[in-house]
């Protein structure tokens, strides 16, 4: 008999999407859905939303049945995954803390919902390392914890060559202040000003978009600059593969699918100097790791790396065989749906 699931989150989410289509796809599961409807803009709306959650939950769980409840985030769907009443419950933590910004009114909240779902759940999934940590910090009984990247399609995100004789960057996070885009941009500004050619390439959308635009105009290097705006998923490996490399400069990380779709594609990743990346990427080995909000680094880092092509070409070749060790989609989610079977059969005994 078919196993259902029952997904609280954001499903039109790209990590979401590729959660599900793997349980689909390695675990023969049935996938329903449910999220909130209201939109981040409206603060109190969602909040009032949130408040009266539970009930709607409960609803879909004694309709539908389903044997199972996943959630992303542990401080918001993952904590409804808690008060849902279901006898097997996952919960993945997204960020590396979750308990984000660290300076919200909110946070003493956050944390003490965030262990409620902890104790709550069954299997709590860390997409990497840094996130382990932080639940062994919190007290988190560790045998719950799965630590496994959902990993990536490698049949799509195939590795090319590049050889182009300039600097052909890409930049593949949302548009959102914490990606730090316009800091990327002052430091091409400062290539620009050096006199070294390049291209960058920015894929996504958001609320900086137009931001940016004028940035780049300022900072005269608009006609190098090609913003994208958002694109279906199956379009960015081609992107990626006409790029030498690749730039993420958050201030905060969990696991990012986005450097394992550049590194991927042999892209060369230049990334903030923080512990989500710290896990992946050591400096001057097999990336660069730059400080945060770094303008003057940035740029000299990746002049540096251009220079050095041919640590560059050994270090692509690696992180493709890094990349097919450790994230592999096939792989992963195979593991990840035989747990969730493996933690069906104990607790239904």
């Amino acid at each position: 008999m078919q196993r259902k699931i029952l997904f609280l989150g954001e499903s039109y989410r790209a990590d979401a999407i590729t959660w599900m289509k793997g349980l689909k796809e390695f675990g023969d599961f049935e996938i329903i859905t449910w999220e909130l409807q209201t939109s981040n803009n409206r603060r109190s709306k969602r909040i009032l939303e949130y408040f009266f959650a539970p009930i709607s939950i409960r609803k879909i769980i004694k309709k539908e049945k389903p044997d199972m409840v996943i959630a992303e985030r542990t401080t918001s769907y993952g904590f409804l995954a808690a008060l849902s009443g279901s006898k097997t419950i996952a919960i993945a933590q997204q960020g590396r803390t979750d308990l984000w910004p660290e300076e919200s009114k909110l946070y003493p909240f956050k944390k003490f919902i965030q262990k409620y779902a902890f104790k709550k759940a069954h299997l709590i999934h860390a997409w990497g390392p840094v996130m382990a940590i932080h639940m062994k910090a919190t007290g988190v009984d560790m045998n719950k914890v799965l630590v496994l990247p959902k990993g990536i399609d490698l049949s799509l995100f195939t590795p090319s060559t590049n050889n182009s004789n300039k600097i052909e960057a890409i930049v593949t996070r949302s548009l959102q202040p914490e990606y730090r885009h316009d800091f990327i941009l002052k430091a091409f500004g400062i290539l620009n000003q050096k006199g070294i050619d390049f291209s960058l390439t920015i894929v996504g959308d958001g609320n900086r978009l137009q931001f940016l635009k004028d940035l780049a105009k300022e900072l005269q290097i608009e006609n190098k600059v090609i913003f994208t705006g958002r694109i279906p998923n199956t379009e960015l490996p081609k992107l990626l593969q006409h790029s030498n490399i690749y730039i993420s400069m958050p201030t905060t990380e969990g696991v990012s699918a986005s450097l394992f779709e550049a590194m991927a594609c042999n892209c060369y990743p230049i990334v903030s100097d923080i512990p989500g990346n710290q896990s992946w990427i050591t400096h001057r080995e097999n990336g660069q790791l730059i400080e945060v909000d770094n303008i003057e680094m940035l740029a000299n880092e990746l002049i540096w790396s251009f220079e050095n092509a041919e640590l560059r070409n050994e270090t692509i070749i690696r992180n493709r065989k890094f990349v097919e060790e450790n994230a592999n989609y096939d792989i992963n989610m195979m593991i990840i749906s035989k747990k969730y079977h493996e933690l069906l059969n104990s607790i239904n005994i």
